[in-house]
């Protein structure tokens, strides 16, 4: 075990298109982190990559990496992979042949952003709960079945891996580490400087929609599901649903959840919830009204869903998403 009062080290992975806010995100919350931490406690921030080290991230801005590779210190507590584009669209194969080997050298790896993608083409996922950016979790659960994908925290630590959402969210995985290192309370200080939130409200949900584009096929269920979307004011029954497609109530429920993965009444929530949530970025409607016309008939109601699926009331929805 690593003693109390020798320095931790963080290597942080670079490659082509990486996304910088991925890399500099997460190295300056471990930086500020030392401002508050008695030298001999310090981390020491490395970066890594292929070849002789330059690399041109997604924003054009050229890095130099401290060390190649193959030249990964034998005393790595924590290893980072940063996401992007190069993560996710670009082929990497001596990056990915040379992580699992890294990764059983280091205490503990992790992954920003979409960076998790190369964590799974290196198979290093299998049986670990994990994360990624919002609009990749699907993608990610496909690509990888072995992996159990958790969709709505902002960063997941299953033994010696930790992930983390999109882009800011390494801040908020380099402040849970921070926290385990060293203290809540010195994490909390490095949140204050960094001016964010120590704990986010409602973690991934928030940020992206609860559905997916609507399907226009014409096909039965997507008649429905588009429907639902159209009149999102209107009360529903599954037996209503089913009625308007000629189907059984039975046989409807069946196929629609084998369709779409949700149950109807699971798919009407979410509707209703997305709905209220572009009225509550985009208007400054009284509560009653948004509830009224997304369709949950009070914002008492409104509120429960709320509070239950996004993780804060409506009111707090709009303060932090709203255009006012």
């Amino acid at each position: 075990m690593q003693q109390p009062h020798a320095h931790k080290t963080v290597a942080v992975v670079l490659f082509d298109d990486v996304l910088m806010l991925d890399v500099t995100g997460p190295m300056d919350a471990f930086a500020l982190a030392n401002r508050f931490l008695p030298a001999e406690r310090r981390y020491r921030l490395l970066t890594l990559a292929e070849g002789e080290g330059k690399i041109r991230s997604s924003c054009g801005l050229q890095v130099v990496a401290d060390l190649c590779l193959q030249q990964l210190p034998g005393d790595i507590d924590l290893l980072l992979v940063p996401g992007g584009p190069g993560a996710y669209d670009l082929a990497l194969p001596g990056l990915e042949s040379w992580l699992p080997q890294a990764v059983a050298s280091a205490k503990r790896f992790g992954a920003i952003c979409t960076g998790v993608f190369l964590l799974g083409r290196a198979g290093l996922l299998g049986g670990f709960r994990c994360t990624t950016h919002w609009n990749y979790v699907e993608r990610l659960a496909q690509q990888f079945p072995e992996a159990k994908v958790e969709t709505e925290q902002i960063y997941v630590i299953d033994r010696n891996l930790i992930t983390s959402g999109g882009i800011t969210a390494g801040i908020d995985l380099a402040l849970a580490v921070v926290a385990e290192d060293h203290g809540k309370a010195l994490a909390l200080e490095v949140a204050k400087v960094l001016l964010v939130a120590r704990h986010r409200q409602g973690g991934q949900l928030p940020y992206g929609p609860l559905l997916a584009a609507v399907p226009r096929d014409g096909s039965p269920i997507a008649r429905v599901q588009a429907y639902i979307v159209d009149h999102i004011d209107q009360a529903y029954t599954v037996q209503k649903m089913a009625e308007l497609v000629a189907m059984s109530s039975r046989n409807f429920a069946r196929t629609f959840h084998r369709e779409v993965g949700l149950t109807p009444l699971q798919y009407l929530q979410n509707a209703r919830i997305d709905h209220a949530r572009k009225l509550l970025e985009g208007s400054d409607l009284a509560l009653k009204v948004v509830a009224a016309r997304s369709g949950f008939g009070s914002d008492r109601h409104m509120r429960k869903v709320f509070c239950e699926r996004i993780g804060m009331t409506p009111n707090q929805y709009r303060a932090q998403f709203g255009e006012g």
